[in-house]
């Protein structure tokens, strides 16, 4: 069929026809056949991302794994150069590049070193945190900070250490430092003068008790 009944969708159709369907990603599409609602998630940690750096030009994403949420950080920046450690990811990234989403895409490991080049205005990180060994995380961060201009801002998320009990062994799977709230701000405090803390639950982000939070966010203010 080539028309809609209601004339409204028919951009629908001429979307697909014009440059096809949206591949999912290597990591969204197995997410999306494993457990579908873990996606509604993702979808909301990297929107919770875009408003905390609304306005920022020029913002790094450290570890972006497929980038299928990446577009939602782009919507509100004016630039976002992505990273990440897994070539496979990288080229499944750039492979499935759109015109009007185009952004920079390469492989650089966060433990190895900054993001050479000029220094980001923000960055931020999103379920990676919780596969770096505890004895590489100030690694991890410095280098984040050392990405970053003078006064550049971080949002960095991860699952709490609370939230394991209740999480599939796929999800667990590489996850060698989950963190509660207070020893997740107290690394951030280590680097940045400022340290928001918040608690996630689901798709909603709020500030209750961290203890009850299965996934946790910090935002760093005014680099130490």
């Amino acid at each position: 069929m080539t028309e809609t009944r209601e004339p409204q969708y028919q951009n629908c159709i001429e979307l697909r026809d014009e440059i096809g369907l949206t591949p999912l990603g290597l990591m969204a599409n197995q997410v999306w056949y494993d457990d579908p609602r873990r996606l509604t998630f993702v979808l909301a940690r990297y929107k919770f991302a875009a408003k905390m750096l609304a306005g920022k030009q020029r913002v790094l994403e450290v570890g972006c794994a497929d980038a299928f949420a990446t577009r939602i950080v782009q919507q509100s920046v004016g630039e976002v150069i992505a990273i990440d450690f897994d070539p496979v990811f990288v080229e499944d990234v750039n492979n499935r590049m759109e015109e009007r989403w185009r952004f920079t895409c390469m492989v650089h490991d966060m433990l190895s070193g900054p993001v050479p080049g000029e220094r980001f205005n923000a960055a931020y990180s999103i379920d990676v945190l919780e596969h770096i060994m505890p004895e590489h995380e100030d690694t991890f961060i410095q280098n984040i900070c050392n990405s970053l201009q003078p006064h550049g801002v971080a949002v960095i998320g991860s699952p709490s250490i609370q939230s394991q009990a209740y999480a599939s062994p796929p999800s667990k799977a590489g996850h060698v430092n989950c963190k509660d709230g207070a020893e997740f701000k107290a690394l951030m405090q280590k680097y940045f003068h400022n340290v928001f803390l918040f608690s996630m639950n689901d798709e909603v982000v709020h500030t209750g008790f961290h203890p009850m939070a299965h996934y946790l966010f910090v935002l760093g203010v005014g680099q130490r």
